[in-house]
């Protein structure tokens, strides 16, 4: 390793202007004769639409579905047997399906004035029941959100692996859990910035995205027009976490106003659309019974699992990501021989559901995790103890579970004994049997989990969405001074990639990484790519860097050869140096040979020159298996149902770290967005569909105070199909603290009668579940 190249802990490059105000957001831009929009969204979660009034001084500023002519719907397909499809119109024609919905676009030179003529717009609706449970969205009789459709149902699953072989095992433990509907809070909302470039005559759209180029295809599949009419340009952006990971039906708006009218136009979210209208995440319910011998080995998983997936599926992804995803991934890093999982992706009157960080992951590990929880307390064994039994072993690797899931490498058993060694699991228990003089009561909680990560082509081709990802390009071009571009077709939205793709060159053609410079987020500048998302970026664009690099440096030792006068296999690549029997030749020079004098080039040198661009895949596309073991000791005040996490523990396996200082940034941010997933993130609806939160003082999110400073231990079992042996961790902080911190409450109330079973596990519901259990606050402290 060199003091830049893969492994060193940089500091990120991107950190010196960001810090400084210097960023340049969709927010940032200005251009001349730019209007602002505002949209008249629907104040009904489910309706018909007998007419739209609008005052006629704003006829001309305000545009419904009957303007919209050719602009065809949002269609996000899937290939799976049995998929329904939706069309989300891009202004609601018909009925509306969801609160938010847009309905009418309203155009001036600011946005409080267009919020203005927004408001003055009259919608005369015909209120339908909401559909807005999803359980009793799958019954006979419910209201349709899709009325040809004839039930709510997007898709339905089954897996089934010789399930019944484990019906008759000593121990049956079933469980009813689920998860909280949340919102991701990127700082950042999402904005687009439109204007027609008569030059060109094409669109330049400036938006907040994490897949430029997936998004111009939307764009063009809705406007009719051909992609090279349309540059996407994605600046900086403040947090994507999925969110940022679809086409926008405001996006299509845009387009199409700005081709209409020949001006700039710009609508930037408020956090009141973005809590109240535009996509949510993680609503799960199981039914999930565990199968298990006395020594806690397990013989099987049986799960039925349901999906809140909202009133339209959204692009490219689809509605059926998570709970057709479920099924496959509920295994976890478990070794059994039964399973069976049957699925239900749902419709409701709700926003789309998104891949948020984790995606399904979250919600399998919360179910899995705390089932696992309960076989143990049913054997009367430490929950360590299950697992152990039951997690897949390094000699195993590479693995192939019980879903067909290929696990590439890692030592699943170790990070639980480096988890549990490091909380001192003996000391906590002992603290627990001796209690606590003010009454609350410690409880100590285990999650393991295991992350697919930069799954290819012959995963995504199965799904049969709108993306499938083949090989990731990259380009690397040396400038005539000696300094390195490189252009990716992925996104960075907080990653660090300006950095850690400057060391992987660096690794290659050392170049020092203040000298490399990255463009990314442009798709007239950008090879193409499905953008950033499943933890697919360091494994992907990082493998397609090396790869240009390395034929870089191969066309640099060509050149260099020649200016030393000898032959190319006798010379090496060093440092950012040619170097021969006679002495060397640094790239600066080599560079400034091609682009300034030309004449001292050989013949038969290469015409492509010092700018190269390479493609990349893994050995294998099934995927890398990141994986991780958290443990977390919590005290919990039964009287109150306050939680304070004491202690809290990460080991993790993200195979090569390629800047471990980056690595620990990601683990950080996603510890914090899964403790909110654990006790406090929740977007509730009432009865009629309306959203319960509109701002962050009803949607609570953790701040500093309540997230802790956990102590991480990094494994690095190189994965044996990637160039540097690294994995995808980008998500795996998030994952696991649901599960760990319920597991941790559940063992401090486990003596009461007491285990939570629904994420967030908030004050109220902990001292609710206190109280049904029998045991008053009186009670509670006699048995501490």
């Amino acid at each position: 390793m060199s003091a830049e190249g893969v492994g060193a802990a940089l500091p990120r490059k991107e950190d010196d202007r960001l810090m400084r105000g210097r960023g340049q957001y969709v927010g940032d831009i200005r251009l001349p004769g730019l209007q602002d929009v505002a949209f008249v969204r629907s104040p009904l979660a489910h309706a018909r639409i007998r007419a739209i009034h609008v005052p006629e001084a704003y006829r001309d500023r305000v545009f419904t579905a009957a303007d919209l002519g050719g602009v065809q719907p949002i269609r996000a397909v899937s290939g799976l047997p049995g998929f329904k499809v939706s069309e989300q119109p891009v202004l609601a024609t018909g009925k509306v399906r969801q609160v938010g919905e847009l309905v009418a676009i309203c155009i001036a030179p600011t946005r409080a004035e267009a919020e203005d003529i927004a408001a003055a717009v009259v919608l005369d609706l015909e209120e339908l029941p909401a559909v807005h449970d999803m359980l009793a969205a799958r019954e006979p009789g419910s209201a349709l959100v899709h009325e040809h459709w004839g039930d709510n149902v997007y898709l339905e699953t089954l897996v089934d692996v010789d399930i019944a072989s484990a019906f008759d095992a000593p121990i049956k433990v079933s469980r009813t859990i689920s998860t909280g509907r949340q919102c991701m809070a990127p700082i950042e909302g999402r904005g687009t910035v439109v204007q027609l470039d008569h030059r060109l005559d094409q669109l330049v759209v400036h938006t907040a995205t994490q897949m430029p180029h997936i998004v111009r295809n939307g764009l063009s599949e809705c406007l009719g027009i051909e992609q090279g009419r349309i540059r996407i340009v994605s600046p900086d952006v403040g947090g994507g976490f999925g969110y940022k990971a679809i086409l926008l039906a405001e996006d299509v708006a845009l387009c199409w106003l700005a081709l209409r009218l020949g001006q700039p136009v710009r609508w930037l979210e408020d956090r009141r659309e973005h809590l109240t209208a535009n996509a949510n995440c993680r609503e799960h319910h199981y039914r999930i019974t565990a199968y298990a011998e006395r020594d806690g080995s397990l013989r099987g998983i049986d799960c039925e699992a349901t999906v809140d997936s909202g009133a339209y599926s959204a692009y490219p992804f689809s509605a059926c990501l998570e709970a057709a995803q479920v099924a496959s991934i509920l295994p976890g890093p478990y070794d059994f021989p039964a399973y069976r999982c049957r699925t239900w992706s749902v419709a409701t009157n709700k926003c789309p559901i998104l891949p948020y960080r984790g995606v399904a992951r979250t919600g399998v590990c919360f179910a899995l995790e705390l089932v696992l929880d309960a076989v143990a307390r049913a054997a009367g064994l430490h929950p360590e103890v299950v697992r152990e039994k039951n997690l897949v072993r390094p000699a195993q690797m590479p693995f192939e579970n019980i879903t067909k899931k290929h696990f590439d490498s890692g030592d699943y058993p170790q990070a639980l004994a480096r988890a549990l060694e490091a909380i001192d699991a003996a000391a906590v228990r002992a603290r627990q049997s001796r209690g606590e003089a003010d009454g609350r009561r410690i409880g100590l909680g285990l999650s393991v989990y295991c992350e697919q990560a930069a799954h290819g082509t012959s995963v995504y081709s199965g799904w049969g969405i709108p993306m499938v990802p083949g090989h990731e390009q990259a380009s690397a071009r040396l400038t005539p001074d000696g300094g390195l571009e490189l252009r990716i077709g992925a996104h960075s939205h907080g990653q660090g990639l300006e950095t850690t793709l400057a060391q992987v060159a660096h690794e290659i053609l050392g170049v020092p990484v203040a000298r490399t410079r990255l463009v990314h987020g442009d798709t007239a500048m950008t090879p193409y790519s499905t953008g950033s998302w499943g933890s697919r970026v360091m494994v992907m664009a990082g493998g397609a860097v090396a790869a240009a690099c390395e034929e870089l440096r191969d066309r640099a030792v060509r050149i260099g050869a020649h200016l030393l006068q000898t032959r190319p296999e006798e010379c090496r690549f060093e440092g950012g140096h040619v170097v021969g029997p006679s002495g060397d030749v640094p790239l600066e020079a080599i560079a400034r040979t091609w682009y300034r004098r030309p004449q001292d080039l050989a013949p038969d040198t290469d015409p492509g020159g010092l700018e190269v661009t390479a493609g990349y895949k893994p050995v294998r596309d099934s995927g890398t298996f990141s994986y991780a073991a958290h443990a977390a000791v919590v005290a919990v005040d039964p009287d109150l149902g306050a939680v304070e996490i004491l202690d809290y523990v990460i080991v993790e396996d993200g195979g090569t770290l390629v800047n471990p200082l980056v690595v620990d940034g990601q683990i950080y941010g996603g510890l914090a967005q899964g403790v909110g997933t654990a006790l406090f993130e929740e977007m509730r609806f009432d009865g009629r569909g309306q959203p319960l939160a509109s701002t962050f003082a009803d949607y609570l999110l953790p701040g500093p105070a309540e997230v802790p400073m956990a102590r991480i231990d990094h494994m690095e079992t190189p994965s044996p199909y990637t160039r540097f042996g690294q994995k995808g961790i980008g998500e795996g902080g998030a994952i696991a603290p649901p599960a760990a911190l319920a597991n941790a409450i559940n063992d401090a109330l486990g003596p009461l009668g007491v285990e939570m079973l629904h994420s967030p596990v908030t004050p109220r519901r902990i001292v609710e579940a206190v109280l049904a259990a029998g045991t008053g606050p009186e009670q509670a402290r006699e048995a501490a």
